[in-house]
């Protein structure tokens, strides 16, 4: 593969387009504990918005349990509130010292709802790799009309560009079956 500024951008940018699959697939609940759900929620922390991870341990104990062990147990009422407004839709129980969420088994039909909301979130993210790729191919035609590049130089980078998008958007297509793999899984 040729180098060139544009192709090295676009796979710089389609990389962190990866990342953010990755991190967007997370916050889709696949009946699994995950600690990575609470990054989202966050609690008045003396004044400042702060994510639950920020304001205790946490720890899943189970495969469908998460528990928070807070710094300060005088937010628990505010942790509990934050939960329970969050899009989680899991009610959080506590002893006193430690806040649990159990996460229910979904129904095979929310199953198949969560794995077609993987599915539009994987298109959008292939999207966003072809809009990376029209990037690129622009960069390069302008830098051939400016006399940077020759006709041959241009299509072989091109095809360098085409290559690169086939390479992310096959990643795209590993992360969805990871995903609906881990969904449907019982």
């Amino acid at each position: 593969m040729a180098n060139h500024e544009a192709i090295d951008k676009a796979q710089g940018r389609m990389e962190k387009t990866i990342e953010a699959l990755k991190n967007e697939f997370v916050s889709i609940r696949a009946g699994r504990a995950n600690a990575q759900l609470l990054n989202r929620i966050s609690v008045d922390y003396y004044g400042t918005p702060t994510p639950i991870p920020q304001v205790g341990n946490v720890a899943t104990p189970e495969p469908r349990m998460l528990t928070i062990s807070l710094w300060d147990n005088s937010m628990m009422k505010e942790v509990e509130k934050a939960i329970i407004a969050s899009d989680l839709g899991i009610t959080p129980t506590n002893d006193g010292k430690i806040i649990r969420l159990v996460f229910p088994e979904p129904t095979a039909e929310r199953r198949k709802e969560l794995v077609k909301v993987a599915k539009k979130v994987a298109e959008e993210y292939k999207q966003i790799v072809r809009a990376h790729r029209r990037d690129a191919i622009e960069a390069l035609r302008k830098d051939k009309k400016e006399g940077n590049l020759t006709e041959d130089d241009l299509a072989s980078l091109e095809k360098d560009v085409q290559a690169l998008t086939d390479k992310y958007g096959k990643k795209v297509d590993e992360l969805l079956k990871e995903k609906e793999s881990e969904i449907m899984e019982i």
